[in-house]
């Protein structure tokens, strides 16, 4: 897919950014390949994610970090810039914020092309992934206290089903939790990135297994 067809169907098949709500109902979430896991009761916190997709010269790619060892929760995973909404903000503004916090990256170098589907996350966040378009390789400057690496994947990579994987994660006392992961050589991308790249996936191009059918085919 050439990038100008890409850019085109972004802007086609997201939401627009203009019609985001804080209140929007999640539409998918950590809880999609656990059916027998019952949703608690309680109120998300709004957050969001930046997903920036370059036009670099071999083809679009998509920028990831790798969390700093330091931090106190999800140590050294791969994540999307983002965070919190701070009071006051929109999904676009917080996930520019904290791209720009994390990494250096320029705000105005990033054309918002749309929003993808809410993602409810097991501890609790409700996410709004932001997608971004940038026409050039943008210069970034990781933050050390929040960020270990920042680095590109191929955007054919992470939309090739093929690459796409149910992992399982054993509990002592609880049940087998199944969760989306996506190895890109010595890097695991899982768990809740996973997921917002899967559900993006099935936005843009659909064709997707039921949840339900899928989990019982890999725990059978």
């Amino acid at each position: 897919m050439s990038l100008s067809t890409l850019r085109a169907r972004l802007i086609e098949r997201l939401e627009p950014a203009a019609n985001w709500l804080p209140d929007a109902a999640a539409t998918r979430s950590d809880f999609d390949l656990n059916p027998g896991t019952a949703r608690p009761e309680r109120t998300l916190r709004p957050a969001a994610v930046l997903i920036p997709v370059i036009a670099g010269p071999e083809g679009a790619t998509v920028l990831l970090t790798r969390r700093a060892d330091s931090l106190a929760s999800h140590t050294g995973q791969i994540a999307f810039p983002g965070g919190r909404l701070d009071p006051g903000e929109t999904a676009v503004e917080a996930a520019l914020r904290e791209a720009m916090e994390e990494v250096a990256l320029d705000p105005a170098k990033v054309e918002v092309l749309g929003v993808g589907d809410a993602y409810e996350t097991g501890t609790g966040f409700l996410i709004t992934p932001v997608i971004g378009w940038l026409n050039d390789p943008p210069e970034t400057t990781p933050a050390p206290e929040e960020v270990a690496e920042v680095f590109e994947v191929p955007w054919d990579f992470l939309m090739d089903i093929a690459n796409h994987r149910r992992d399982a994660w054993d509990r002592e006392g609880q049940p087998r939790r199944w969760y989306w992961a996506m190895p890109y050589g010595e890097r695991y991308i899982w768990g809740v990135t996973a997921g917002v790249i899967r559900s993006l996936h099935t936005r843009l191009y659909g064709l997707e297994d039921a949840p339900e059918a899928a989990a019982a085919e890999d725990a059978a």
